[in-house]
Order: C-alpha cells, then structure tokens, then sequence
C-alpha cells in the first residue's frame, strides 16, 4: 500500500497486502466484519484503513471469537492495539473466558476418562496376551 489515506484499492490488492485471501475477505464484508466502496463496475474499493482491519480481525479470531462478537467488538478494536474497555468489550471478554473455562474443564474430564480406558487396556496387555497365546495353543 502506498500513498495517501484517500488512496483505495481492490480486493487483489487487500489480499495480497494482508495475506488474506479474497474468498475470506468477502466473507468479512458479508458478516459485516469489513466495510468497502463499490465502484460504477461493482469491483470492490477497500480503504487504507481496511488492511489494519482485516489484521484486527485475524487477530481477534485467533481467539475463537465468533463474526458475531468480532463486528461488536470492532468499534472497540480502534487507535493502537488492544480494546478500548468498555463495557461491551470486557462483557464479551469475560464471557469468551468463562466458556474456554468450560471447554477446557470438559477436555480435561473427557482426557481423564480416556486415560483411564488406556490404562485398563495397558493393565489387561498380560492377560490378553495370555489369553491369545492359549488359543493359538489350542488350534
């Protein structure tokens, strides 16, 4: 990107520039995540802005933030890094926590209870192996 704050581009462009592909970036625009200008053709016209957008937006979905947290959020997303806190951004925040405690309490049972299969089974080895070599005696 070069020139001034006036200078649009197209989404080729946006892609390139961002490393985002095209097909993400207008599904961004779809969910309402990345506002463009069209122009008397219908090609897109993304802003000198929309670059830091769409890295605001990778950013906050390697989080697990749904489209739908990040276009509340984005407004709060402006003017350095980080979230302005408000009250909206930190709700969403404490929510967004309070559900990976869950799923991470949730992946913890579920590891413990394989564990405890993978243990019986490590336990039965002797008896299984036993057990398969009397039948192979036996034919």
């Amino acid at each position: 990107m070069s020139g001034g704050t006036g200078e649009r581009m197209r989404i080729g462009e946006l892609s390139r520039c961002t490393g985002v592909s095209a097909r993400a970036l207008r599904y961004y625009e779809e969910r309402g995540l990345l506002h463009v200008r069209r122009d008397a053709n219908g090609y897109r016209r993304y802003d000198a802005e929309s670059a830091e957008t769409v890295a605001r937006i990778r950013d906050l979905l390697a989080t697990g933030l749904g489209t739908d947290d990040i276009r509340a959020l984005l407004p709060c997303a402006q003017g350095g890094p980080g979230l302005v806190p408000c009250a909206l951004s930190r709700g969403i925040m404490a929510r967004q926590l309070t559900q990976l405690d869950a799923e991470i309490a949730e992946l913890t049972r579920r590891r413990a209870a394989l564990e405890a299969y993978a243990q019986t089974m490590r336990d039965r080895r002797p008896q299984d192996e036993a057990l398969a070599a009397s039948s192979l005696r036996s034919v």
